[in-house]
């Protein structure tokens, strides 16, 4: 079989291996060469269907790319483990995904269950004789998966994102709400109320809070120590081990350690509080750090790759609140005029380290410093992790 894997990252590096002689095709490859696997690398405009049999992209292509739009054979990661996939749960939304899939998978690691997907293990790295796979698994991979299904599939709840790779808000909407397609009876999909309402043969559960997981699992949100969008991450988490077992873990729930860079807090040396949450990279997210610290005047950073997603709703609650917005990135020039049209005081940065000098010029000690961007990070660092970094690095080094 002549296979041709699209784009040249850890998704399709690890598939290479199953199969014989792949080729890559990869939008960043200038000439052909060979890696240090031996596996041939061509520049994607070298691709041509007639001489492939199977063609595999990495999540992260978009649906208008040549290579897409050419191939004839197409199977997304998923699809091609559907007939070996463990159990699974599959976990999607717009924010708290990592979150859950890591609550889900501390809770459940005595039982054997392995985590991957978009969480950072691709699939063909995880073993598939293990009892269960908990799959973080993003719209781009559910808009190219058409037959592989979850066993149980938790849906936290969707803001729009991502529209200029989806082309819409619905398109967007509707990658989310696919696994529901293909679930049968006996599986169950925990999704926001508004999308319960879906013609699936799948149990569907609907849940519009905290306090509907509660009433629906028998949950006490009182014995969990999360608070916030957290405490929803670890009720889902609790709700899936409620389904697959019939336990509730909140003595193992609790003593999960939240990754950095989502609401991470740290003082400089003046003893001013200000707090990475660089994983905002949609508004919602920045929405839910704001309403966390809405008692205190806030110094906000925003700005980077917004994705084409409107902006309107964070300025407008930024108007109820003691607010000024530092704005970086590609979409600074946005940012300056909804700050202008909504009133709120704004500083053009252009870049981190300067709106961080600003930020240190302003601060009082009552008040806070956020990085909290609404946007991806691909415009100026290699990733949201690499942009927290620097803002760490920047606040102990500028704030001495």
């Amino acid at each position: 079989m002549r296979v041709s894997l699209f784009g040249y990252g850890k998704t399709t590096r690890a598939l290479a291996k199953k199969f014989q002689n792949p080729i890559f095709y990869d939008d960043k490859c200038l000439k052909p060469f060979r890696d240090e696997e031996g596996y041939l690398v061509r520049p994607s405009s070298d691709f041509e269907p007639k001489y492939s049999d199977l063609e595999i992209p990495s999540p992260g292509i978009a649906p208008d790319n040549p290579l897409i739009q050419k191939a004839k054979n197409l199977l997304s990661e998923y699809d091609y483990f559907a007939s070996s996939m463990p159990r699974s749960v599959w976990i999607s939304g717009t924010n708290g995904k990592t979150t859950t899939t890591q609550m889900l998978t501390h809770l459940l690691q005595d039982k054997g269950a392995l985590s991957g997907g978009n969480i950072g293990t691709p699939l063909a790295n995880l073993d598939i004789n293990a009892p269960l796979w908990i799959l973080e698994t993003s719209s781009f991979t559910l808009h190219y998966t058409n037959t592989a299904k979850p066993d149980v599939y938790v849906l936290l709840p969707v803001r729009p994102d991502h529209i200029s790779w989806h082309g819409s808000v619905e398109a967007y909407e509707k990658a989310k709400l696919k696994p529901l397609n293909t679930m049968r009876e006996g599986e169950a999909a925990i999704v926001p109320n508004e999308l319960a309402n879906i013609d699936s043969d799948a149990l569907v559960i609907g849940y519009d809070d905290v306090a509907s997981l509660e009433r629906r699992f028998g949950i006490e949100s009182e014995k969990v120590c999360f608070k916030g969008a957290f405490l929803l991450d670890a009720m889902l988490a609790l709700a899936v081990e409620k389904i697959l077992y019939d336990t509730i873990s909140y003595e193992k729930i609790n003593t999960f350690k939240l990754d950095p860079h989502r609401q991470e807090e740290f003082f400089d040396l003046q003893g001013r509080l200000w707090v990475n949450d660089t994983k905002a990279t949609n508004v919602d997210a920045t929405l839910a750090a704001l309403k966390r610290y809405k008692e205190r005047k806030i110094h906000l950073i925003l700005g980077g790759d917004d994705k084409g997603v409107e902006l309107d709703e964070l300025f407008e609650y930024l108007q109820g609140l003691q607010v000024e917005t530092y704005h970086i990135g590609s979409n600074q020039k946005r940012l300056d005029d909804l700050a202008k049209k909504n009133g709120i005081v704004y500083h053009s940065c252009g870049i981190l380290d300067v709106a961080v000098e600003k930020i240190g010029e302003n601060l009082q000690k009552n008040e806070v410093a956020l990085l909290s961007p609404a946007a991806a990070s691909l415009d100026q660092f290699c990733s949201y992790a690499q942009r927290g970094e620097r803002f760490k690095e920047a606040v102990l080094r500028k704030n001495r």
